[in-house]
């Protein structure tokens, strides 16, 4: 049987065997509270245990090896102080990059920085966006296992009243660290190129460097690629971002932003309104060439962060919550799938947005778990993703491709949820 030939079967057997997605009629009350998405979570939760059950006594991820993912809050102080230790051993663990070509790489922990920094405009607003952020974030879970345990995730949407009194940021010794020093600023001003606008922002409420907390006295090494100036639609730039650029952490918490992007009512219609992936990751993503003036819940969660360096796209890893940002990120992907797992796996081509840019096969139509092209916003312009495309994350990880990726409980290497 050829490749193409099993494609089709397994549709056709995906198309008969799945269930329904579950049908959900929540109030206006419910999903701004948070009510509503925490139903989806436990729905989603109880169809990975199933779809994790019926890999048989061979699989490598079954319902009592799933590992469980959390909110930071619900955590135990303990719990958080271990995972905040492995973060600070990951930043004196010794670089797998050599120095010489990069002497920036200071520790393992500035290795996520710049594998981010080399592959950015390659893994945003790209086919490959979610599944290359959830196996980096898998990624940096592992280093940090044998000490911490689980990655944890922030829900934006219990902060939206205030990020510094969040136990994220409020300072405390097991907060992810405080706020920056406030100094009176403009916001940001960031050019959307599609929609040939400028969105603006309002200023946060801080800006320089972290004072308090476990990680004020951080120093940041990886040079700037992309930063944003306060108050004018243009950036800041190292000439050699690879050079060491000591500085302090800078964050500028931003409640603005939090309430307009990250809002329980953000993610909640991001989930429930969007069937397809093409609009699913765009609105996500804030893509201009869709929703003009938006930043999505993916931004909206870096420009709550803000500062040096999360409010660069080239090297917000830097910033420790990137991973607590990016595993919600992921919590949201993962939900979405999980409602309807069977049909966001594998999409039947009159399912198709009217217009995409279709691939020739009518096999090849059949997989639409990716969609778009292989560089920023098709800039310069590049062929289609697809599942073959690979993740190579070198030297953090093995290159993995795509379709390996998709399900979280599927297994080698992948066996979460998130609760």
């Amino acid at each position: 049987m050829t490749a193409a030939l099993k494609r089709c079967v397994w549709w056709l057997l995906a198309a008969l065997t799945a269930a329904a997605a579950p049908a959900f009629n929540f109030t206006q009350a419910a999903i701004d509270n948070g009510e509503a998405l925490a139903r989806l979570n436990a729905e989603a939760v109880r169809a990975a245990k199933e779809l994790a059950g019926r890999g048989g006594p061979n699989s490598t991820c079954t319902p009592d090896q799933l590992r469980v993912r959390r909110e930071w809050r619900t955590l135990p102080a303990e719990e958080r102080k271990a995972y905040i230790a492995a973060v600070q051993c990951l930043q004196s663990s010794p670089s797998l990059i050599d120095p010489s070509t990069a002497p920036a790489a200071k520790s393992l922990f500035d290795n996520f920085v710049i594998v981010h920094l080399n592959q950015t405009g390659i893994i945003h607003n790209t086919a490959n966006f979610l599944l290359w952020h959830r196996f980096f974030t898998h990624t940096y879970e592992q280093k940090l296992r044998n000490v911490c345990g689980v990655l944890p995730y922030w829900e934006w949407g219990l902060d939206v009243a205030g990020p510094g009194a969040s136990p994220v940021f409020d300072g405390s010794a097991t907060s992810m660290g405080g706020n920056g020093a406030f100094f009176p600023h403009e916001g940001l001003r960031i050019p959307q190129t599609y929609a040939n606008a400028t969105l603006r922002l309002e200023p946060g409420s801080g800006g320089g460097c972290v004072g308090s907390g476990p990680f004020a006295n951080m120093t940041v090494h990886v040079g700037e690629k992309l930063l944003w100036n306060y108050g004018s639609p243009t950036a800041s730039a190292t000439e050699r971002p690879l050079d060491d650029h000591p500085r302090c952490l800078k964050r500028d918490l931003n409640g603005h932003v939090a309430r307009r992007y990250t809002s329980f009512r953000n993610t909640t219609s991001l989930i429930l309104e969007n069937e397809g992936i093409e609009m699913f990751q765009a609105v996500m993503q804030g893509d201009d060439r869709y929703v003009a003036g938006e930043l999505g819940v993916h931004g909206g969660g870096h420009y709550t962060i803000a500062g040096n360096p999360g409010s660069d796209p080239y090297i917000s890893p830097g910033e420790p919550v990137f991973y607590l940002h990016h595993a919600q990120v992921d919590r949201v992907y993962w939900i979405w799938q999980m409602l309807d797992f069977a049909n966001r796996r594998v999409s039947r081509p009159d399912m198709l947005p009217a217009a995409a840019v279709l691939p020739v096969t009518y096999a090849d139509r059949l997989e639409k778990d990716v969609f778009g092209t292989l560089t920023l916003q098709n800039n310069p312009p590049s062929r289609n993703g697809t599942l073959d495309d690979v993740v190579d994350i070198s030297p953090l990880g093995e290159p993995i491709q795509l379709r390996e990726l998709l399900s979280t409980v599927g297994g080698s290497p992948l066996c979460y949820v998130y609760e």
